[in-house]
This record gives C-alpha cells, sequence and structure tokens, in this order.
C-alpha cells in the first residue's frame, strides 16, 4: 500500500507541474508547496450504483495523500433528471469538479460549453492507451472531452443445464443461434428459449448497428429519425423472429419485470443481457449459482460477433471548476491502472484500456463481452440524444411494439422517424 501510494504521489505530482503551467488561468491552479491545498475541497459527483464505498475510499486517500490539506466530497447522484440538473450545475460558478457521465451524453455537455478539453492532459492521464471503441464516446469535435472509465456490451446469458439437455452449444453464426432456439423451444423444461422483451431497445440498437443502419442520420445539415432505412427494416425483422422464440411480453422493456428474476425461474433457457443481471438472479434463486453461461451475440459470420450497444461511463472536469488542477489530479488516481483494475473486479464492467482485460480473468460475463467489444458502438452521438429517450421512447413505443403486436413495419417506423426528428429539433 505504501510503495503504491508513492507512486501515485509522484504521478500527481507530475499532473500538478503540468496543471500549473497550463490551467493557471482556469482557476485552481496552485504552487507546488504541499500547504496550498490546506482547506480546498473537491466536489465529484458519480451516479448512486456507480460509487462502492471501498473503492471510493481507496481513491480518497490516495488523492488526499497527494494533494495535502484538500478533501474530497463525493455526491451520489440519480440517472432519473441527471441532465437537467447536470446542465445547470455545470452553467453554474460553483459547478461540480469531477463529474460522471452517461458515454451517450458527453456531446450534449460539450455544447452548453460546460465540459473541459482534456487533450492537453491526455497522455499523462493515460488516454494514448484507451479502448479506441470506449474513448470514442468522450471525443466532440475532434477533441476529448471526457475520459472513459467503464464499459460493457450485450451477450446472451444462457441456462447451462437447459442448454445441456438440448445437447447444444454456443452458436458461432445467428443462422446457427436461430436453429438452436428452434430445438429449445422443444425441450422439456424450457418455457423460453429466449426471453426478449418487445421494448428492449438497447438490445435492438445492436441489431441495428449490425445490419449497418442507425436510429438517426444527417440530412442536409440536420439529424433526423432513419429507421424507415431498409437496414434498420432488416434489423427489426430479425428482432421479431428472435423475440417470437419466447414469451416476454412486447410492450414491456427489461426491467418490467425485471428479467433478471424471470430468469430465475430456471426455465427461461438464453435472455440477452449485462454481466451485472447475473447478480440479480442468483439473489432471486440461489439454485442458479454455477448455472449461468454467456457467449456474444452471433454475427452473420463466424469471424466476429455482432455488433453491440456500448454502455458505461465517462469521467470529465467541469470547465469552471475552480480545482482545476486537483480535478485533473482525481481524474488521473481515479483511472489508474491499479485503481481501474479494482473497479471492474467489483461491477464485472470492462476496463478502459484491454491491457487491464486480465482483471477480469474468470469472470465467464467479461470473457464473451469482450470479444464483442472491439465492434461495439454508441446511439448518435449528437447533443440531444437524451430527448429521444425521454419516456415514452419512440424507439420502443412506436417501432419496436407496433411492428410485434403484426402492424405494417413502414408505417411504424415512419410514425417514429417524426417523433425522433421532432425531440432532436428540440435541442
Amino acid at each position: 500500500m505504501n510503495n503504491r501510494r508513492k507512486a501515485i504521489t509522484a504521478l500527481a505530482t507530475t499532473v500538478l507541474l503540468v496543471g500549473t503551467a497550463s490551467c493557471s488561468s482556469g482557476g485552481g491552479g496552485a504552487s507546488s508547496r504541499p500547504t496550498s491545498y490546506d482547506g480546498k475541497t473537491l466536489t465529484v459527483w458519480l451516479m448512486a450504483g456507480d460509487d462502492p464505498a471501498g473503492w471510493v475510499q481507496t481513491v480518497t486517500q490516495q488523492f488526499e495523500t497527494a494533494f495535502p490539506g484538500a478533501k474530497v466530497v463525493v455526491q451520489p447522484q440519480q440517472w432519473a433528471g441527471i441532465q437537467q440538473k447536470l446542465t445547470s450545475a455545470l452553467a453554474g460558478l460553483t459547478p461540480p469538479d469531477v463529474v460522471e457521465i452517461g458515454n451517450t451524453q458527453t456531446s450534449y455537455y460539450a455544447s452548453t460549453g460546460g465540459l473541459l478539453d482534456l487533450d492537453p492532459y491526455l497522455k499523462d492521464l493515460g488516454g494514448t492507451d484507451w479502448t479506441p471503441s470506449m474513448a470514442k464516446s468522450g471525443i466532440v469535435a475532434s477533441k476529448h472531452l471526457a475520459a472513459p472509465w467503464f464499459a460493457g456490451n450485450r451477450v446472451v446469458m444462457y441456462n447451462k443445464k437447459l442448454w445441456a439437455a438440448a445437447k447444444l452449444q454456443p452458436p458461432q453464426t445467428m443462422a446457427e443461434f436461430e436453429t438452436d432456439l428452434a430445438k429449445l423451444q422443444q425441450t422439456p423444461g424450457v418455457d423460453s428459449a429466449l426471453y426478449l422483451p418487445g421494448q428492449n431497445w438497447y438490445a435492438f440498437d445492436g441489431f441495428l448497428q449490425d445490419a449497418g443502419a442507425d436510429i438517426l442520420t444527417l440530412k442536409a445539415g440536420k439529424w433526423v429519425g432513419d429507421l424507415n432505412s431498409p437496414a434498420a427494416l432488416q434489423a427489426a425483422n430479425l428482432f421479431k423472429t428472435l423475440q417470437a422464440f419466447g414469451k416476454a411480453p412486447k410492450d414491456r422493456d427489461e426491467q418490467h419485470p425485471v428479467q433478471a428474476t424471470v430468469f430465475a425461474k430456471g426455465n427461461v433457457a438464453s435472455m440477452i443481457a449485462m454481466g451485472y443481471e447475473e447478480a440479480g438472479v442468483i439473489a432471486a434463486n440461489k439454485k442458479m449459482a454455477g448455472n449461468i453461461g454467456y457467449f456474444p451475440i452471433p454475427g452473420a459470420t463466424a469471424a466476429k460477433p455482432a455488433k453491440t450497444f456500448l454502455g458505461g461511463s465517462d469521467l470529465a472536469v467541469a470547465e469552471t471548476s475552480q480545482q482545476r488542477t486537483m480535478a485533473l489530479g482525481f481524474l488521473k488516481i481515479a483511472l489508474s491502472d491499479a485503481n481501474e483494475r479494482a473497479y471492474v473486479k467489483l461491477n464485472g464492467f470492462l476496463p478502459n484500456k484491454a491491457s487491464l482485460y486480465s482483471a477480469l480473468d474468470g469472470n465467464a460475463y467479461a470473457a464473451a463481452a469482450q470479444k464483442a467489444l472491439p465492434n461495439a458502438g454508441f446511439t448518435p452521438l449528437v447533443k440531444a440524444w437524451g430527448n429521444v429517450e425521454v419516456a415514452p421512447n419512440p424507439i420502443s413505443t412506436l417501432f419496436l411494439t407496433p411492428i410485434l403486436q403484426g402492424h405494417d413495419p413502414v408505417a411504424a417506423a415512419d410514425t417514429a422517424d417524426a417523433k425522433l426528428t421532432a425531440r432532436i429539433e428540440l435541442g
């Protein structure tokens, strides 16, 4: 521990030297004397659930060793309403110094001018080694405005006993997967070969990307809905085919009911899930422990898995932070290899560097997710994206559910596209 603290202190000192020269005009530039931090406070906003107490305590101790006299105040936030709350905070005179943001939200906050450009500090923060697919979420107009913290992509969670009963192994292609699901439907004890809620638009977005489509497209300089493209309709047809292999509701998402509790009953052969959902399964039925496996969502060929939506979080510094040097120091400490390793071991998400994947050795979800990570992507990184996800989400309610209920796909796409375009135009 002492050796690690010495190493962290040395690294943070490097940040201070760079920060003092580069950021003195930004408020928070400090002399190199350790006593210069006496009485100063760094405010950090992390989302509730992304702030494990042990990890926060370790990072706080390392920070306060590197910045003698300074204190860290970590304030947990709720996702509901966070966009408006953080937008207002970043526009104020005393914003939080370091903030966690969803990795699809960077463009929005960047449009307000609220985030510090991290390009001058990229090497010092370890940015030259960040996984490209994760780092992309923090880049706006060729500037790094947020640092990737962790991410995860959806894979297939399966019931080992039911797959064994059907004498099946994880498939390598989507065609094989469909054949396997048909066989599982005929296997005793299976109620749903694939439990896929009709409004699980995160799962659908992966099929959309894999088909070469997107939710929005840029036309004449404006972002508009693009679910009526041939590729998007192809993805919707695949989603409908897969959804029919189970009894999940067509008009509900993965939280209504919580799909982990459904899987825990033991009669669902597969579902598209994140790794953290395993804990919910076992909490509902301890007998499922040891009976859960994972494989990447198969692609069209065995050469590579299907594309998936890459969800996760980034860390950013407020442009108007009065403690910029300390904020950059906190980022460096939080994103250090040691702390990244510790964090992903706790939550099972993927770290921001491929060199750290060994931290998840033995984690079956991570092994499957890593295979799909290089091809994983995001929703369109546009500033008004947050408007799209406001309930009722038009992707789910105006597009997916109507198609699953037998309505005309083109008509559903046109209706959803009109609503998507209108929401993006709200800015």
